[in-house]
């Protein structure tokens, strides 16, 4: 989730052989400023056009009992390189919700797909608070943030706060990280950076300013073993797709039994051409579906494209049959 991790990962490895302390991560917020009235036009890479559909490589198999997806892309669009893409959503008439993350440049934005303009903009409101996971359920907009344990509540239309939750705590230290969001039509999906998807009541949490987890599943592969940091989440035609951090999978998961059912190999979607940008291109990490018009969107952090991908087999099906929509 932290950007140039792999740079820090090293740093405290070497330190802690060295027997050197480490220092702790800002605490929680104890309060949310206002929102930010300005707009912001980022800066864009200007449109691509991609004039034939590109086929990816041919990928290893996926485990036995899950389907190996292939896909083309469509289009490509701009995206704005300085967004730390934590959260996408599709909302309608060309735009997408997104949030961006990394501590005192955080934010939810409304983006019009085919320009990447940023049209509407809030900041969290505090540097110490770190934008994660979104999802828009009815009039209000729900963000995760990351160790703050704390989510924020958004109206819809106007991005103004209008109150916040607290996640579940444990001998006084937050129980889990906020990752990805996604909404079944009734619950909340939540991923932290584990194997673990938790259930939410959307209705309970804001009335209670408590997460309000309903259940959560533990998500394994065909072989039973973990599938671990699972990051942005979307639901789709009955089944949760989640990145998985640090590489270019996403895995499609049974939300009833935290089963994986599918994946897909997003290795060669950004090209070498791109990764030599300002600032670097990190990790793949959104994901945005437009249910009627059957588009599946994708990019990942600092990246200078949102592409339009088309799946193989087509998204609804699971071994050919049709999958059942929940909620």
């Amino acid at each position: 989730m932290r950007r140039n991790l792999l740079v820090r990962a090293a740093t405290l490895l070497a330190a802690v052989l060295l027997s050197y302390g480490c220092a702790g991560v800002p605490s929680s917020a104890a309060s949310i400023g206002e929102v930010s009235p300005n707009l912001l036009t980022p800066l864009v890479v200007p449109p691509t056009v991609v004039p034939a559909p590109t086929t990816a490589p041919a990928v290893s198999p996926a485990p036995s009992g899950s389907i190996a997806y292939s896909y083309q892309v469509v289009r490509r669009y701009p995206h704005d390189i300085h967004a730390w893409t934590e959260g996408l959503v599709y909302v309608g008439d060309d735009t997408l919700y997104e949030s961006t993350g990394e501590y005192a440049d955080s934010s939810l934005r409304l983006v019009q797909i085919s320009t990447g303009e940023v049209l509407q903009i809030a900041d969290l409101g505090n540097p110490n608070l770190y934008g994660e996971g979104i999802s828009p359920v009815g009039d209000t907009i729900f963000q995760l943030t990351w160790q703050n344990c704390l989510g924020l509540l958004y109206n819809r239309a106007s991005f103004a706060k209008t109150g916040q939750f607290s996640f579940p705590t444990s001998g006084g230290q937050c129980a889990m990280e906020g990752w990805g969001l996604t909404y079944d039509g009734s619950q909340l999906i939540m991923s932290d950076g584990t194997n673990t998807l938790s259930f939410i009541d959307p209705a309970a949490t804001i009335q209670s300013g408590q997460m309000a987890i309903v259940r959560q599943v533990k998500v394994t592969d065909s072989q039973g073993e973990p599938v671990r940091n699972l990051n942005e989440l979307e639901y789709i035609h009955g089944s949760v797709f989640a990145n998985v951090w640090l590489t270019n999978r996403i895995v499609q998961i049974d939300p009833a039994t935290g089963a994986v059912i599918g994946e897909l190999d997003l290795s060669g979607l950004l090209s070498a051409a791109d990764r030599q940008g300002s600032p670097t291109p990190d990790v793949l990490n959104g994901i945005a579906y437009d249910a009627a018009g059957d588009r599946l969107f994708i990019t990942g952090k600092y990246w200078p494209a949102l592409f339009e991908i088309k799946l193989q087999p087509p998204l609804g099906f699971r071994n050919n049959l049709p999958l059942v929509v929940r909620g």
